[in-house]
C-alpha cells in the first residue's frame, strides 16, 4: 500500500475544531430524545449530560494550556488529567445507573421465580 507523505501532511494540517463542534449536534439530539425515554436510568442520563461538562472543561483547560504553557492540552499532563477526570466521572454515572437498572431487573426476576 503506497500512501504519499504529502497526503498525510495535508490531513495533519486540517484544524479539527469544526469537527468537534459539528459532533455536538448529534449528541445534543441524543440527549433530547434520551431525556424523553424511560429506557435510560436517570443516573445514567445525568452521566450523559455530564459528558458536556467534560467537553466544556476540556476547552477551558486547552485554552489555559495554550496561554500559560504555550502548548497543547495533551502535552500538559496536570491539565490533561484534570480534563479527563470529568470524563471519568460522567462515565461512572452512566455505568452506575445501568448497573442499578440491571440489578433491579435481576431482583424482579428472582421475586417472580420465587
Amino acid at each position: 500500500m503506497n500512501i504519499s507523505i504529502l497526503s498525510l501532511d495535508s490531513i495533519a494540517r486540517i484544524d479539527p475544531s469544526p469537527f468537534f463542534v459539528i459532533s455536538l449536534i448529534p449528541y445534543l439530539v441524543f440527549l433530547r430524545y434520551a431525556g424523553k425515554t424511560k429506557a435510560i436510568p436517570k443516573i445514567s442520563f445525568i452521566g450523559f449530560k455530564l459528558t458536556l461538562l467534560f467537553v466544556f472543561m476540556t476547552i477551558v483547560f486547552a485554552i489555559i494550556a495554550q496561554i500559560y504553557f504555550g502548548d497543547e492540552l495533551t502535552n500538559v499532563d496536570v491539565l490533561h488529567g484534570l480534563a479527563e477526570s470529568f470524563l471519568t466521572i460522567s462515565d461512572a454515572f452512566v455505568v452506575y445507573g445501568f448497573v442499578l437498572m440491571l440489578q433491579s431487573f435481576k431482583n424482579k426476576a428472582e421475586v417472580k421465580n420465587s
